[in-house]
């Protein structure tokens, strides 16, 4: 697994922040090249994080898991360290689809996958296009996005406002969020975590760059026009996840996942973890003792 990372990446401005113990690598995939973090020895697992953070979601659980497993923490497609062309007008380039299958190639072999939020929904759909490549799968904190679209109302769309305001034509969104970048990353965490100022947010302000911005709201405009469908046609076609599922998400969110995902997998379990969104920070002990179990 080492071996494939054998292009050493320089910290420079603008590059997320490091996890310690971990070495940095970069590699091209496609149009894409992605910064990953490396560290441990054993069967690998890639982590992926969610909006608006970085890899650095991870550095008290990918620590853990690395006295066991190889542990890959990769920044998602055009966020922190690694960089990417814009999407196009429907988010192209940037569905599901797309950055799960550029994530397989830069992996090796089999390998174990755990995706918090928007790093969930690449996660998943690497398992349901590359059954052969994905042996386990840890989603955090989402359902499946056309079953979180078919969800969406009058009490839910305002929790939900990066659904629909993200996916807005270029570049509204984009202008938006530059106008106020550190008090949108703040507002996020505050809104979604079990209490306002739990986390530590000022690694993800730094990574909220405009090359960033563009990233997430071309992963939104996918995800409405394009992520929206492909699931609905996996539905329909009565598709679903072949390894074995761990579910997890905040025991202060309003979800109640296990039995959608139990439409989507024959092998799915999980439950509730201490905390609201942010699980990988939150809950780190429980969740590394829950993937220990599990991987």
């Amino acid at each position: 697994m080492r071996a494939r990372f054998s292009r050493w990446c320089r910290h420079h401005p603008g590059m997320s922040e490091a996890i310690e113990g971990f070495t940095y690598d970069t590699v091209a995939v496609g149009d894409a090249t992605y910064r990953v973090a490396i560290a441990g020895q054993g069967p690998p697992v890639l982590l992926l994080h969610g909006f608006p953070q970085d890899h650095t979601c991870w550095r008290a659980v990918g620590p853990a898991l690395a006295r066991e497993r190889t542990v890959v923490a990769c920044d998602l497609k055009g966020v922190g360290g690694s960089r990417a062309p814009r999407g196009g007008p429907l988010g192209e380039g940037y569905s599901k689809r797309d950055i799960a299958a550029e994530l397989v190639e830069l992996m090796d072999g089999r390998f174990a996958v755990v995706g918090h939020d928007r790093g969930a929904r690449v996660a998943y759909r690497m398992a349901l296009d590359h059954p052969e490549r994905v042996e386990r799968l840890c989603v955090l904190n989402v359902i499946p996005t056309v079953e979180q679209f078919d969800r969406l109302d009058a009490d839910s769309a305002l929790a939900y406002w990066p659904f629909l305001l993200l996916a807005q034509p270029e570049p509204f969104a984009e202008r938006l969020l530059a106008a106020a970048p550190e008090h949108v990353v703040r507002h996020v965490h505050d809104a979604w975590a079990a209490a306002p100022g739990t986390l530590d947010a000022d690694r993800y302000v730094r990574a909220f760059t405009p090359e960033a911005i563009a990233a997430w709201c071309a992963e939104y405009r996918a995800a409405f026009h394009l992520d929206r469908a492909q699931d609905a046609q996996d539905r329909e076609a009565g598709r679903t996840i072949a390894c074995p599922v761990l579910v997890h998400w905040g025991a202060e969110e309003d979800m109640a996942p296990l039995e959608i995902w139990r439409r989507w997998a024959g092998d799915v379990h999980g439950g509730a973890l201490p905390g609201g969104h942010f699980v990988p920070e939150e809950a780190a002990d429980e969740l590394v003792a829950s993937l220990g179990a599990f991987l």
